[in-house]
């Protein structure tokens, strides 16, 4: 990654999840990753270091990341968010018949992403990377040489792939797609250790002959 990069990770809410602050210091244009929980603590920590945010990136549709209601809770998320500051919501289109039943966005709040596509933070460049498996439409963030990788990639394991919606066939081509690109890298969720990726019985089978 050419030039410097505002990078800053929170760790917010009871399910101790990560949200990330991306920005280009020449313009003071910022993006959110998976903005929920305590919204008001993601915006002022942006404007105190001088940036004001204008995207919020969403891995996934799950309310802790996303926000809307969660067994009966309702958790602050993007909605939230963009009635506090102008930005707008960028997240995969297989994820938005959920985006639209659990937060309440309209369709004009939100941008619908496919893998390969780029959007601009100031100069920065961000791209999509689709890596179905945790859901349909989860994803993750190139940013040069950074991998921001969501529910996708953990220290040595990876996202659930037993919730409604998840598949681990799709989980093992994700990770095994992407981290052979991604292998010289920095994972910046949760850490850099190469996981162990193994295939599941179905994804072992011989083919018929």
């Amino acid at each position: 990654m050419k030039g410097p990069i505002y990078f800053k990770q929170l760790e917010i809410g009871p399910m101790q999840n990560y949200v990330y602050l991306l920005g280009d210091p020449t313009t003071h244009e910022a993006a959110v990753v998976d903005a929920a929980w305590d919204v008001d603590t993601i915006v002022r920590t942006a404007e105190e270091d001088g940036y004001r945010v204008t995207k919020d990136l969403v891995t996934h549709f799950h309310p802790d990341h996303l926000g809307g209601d969660l067994m009966g809770h309702s958790i602050r998320g993007a909605a939230e968010l963009i009635a506090k500051v102008p930005a707008k919501v960028y997240i995969h289109k297989a994820e938005l018949p959920f985006v639209h039943r659990l937060t309440g966005l309209s369709a004009s709040d939100v941008v619908p992403v496919e893998g390969g596509d780029e959007v601009a933070i100031g100069n920065l460049k961000v791209k999509f990377v689709h890596t179905p498996g945790h859901t349909p439409g989860s994803q993750c963030f190139l940013v040069g040489n950074a991998l921001v990788s969501g529910d996708t990639l953990f220290i040595g394991s990876c996202g659930r792939v037993d919730l409604p919606g998840s598949n681990p066939e799709d989980m093992y081509r994700s990770l095994t797609r992407c981290w052979g690109p991604c292998r010289t890298r920095r994972s910046s969720i949760r850490g850099t250790t190469t996981p162990t990726v193994r295939a599941p019985p179905s994804a072992t089978r011989s083919a018929p002959t």
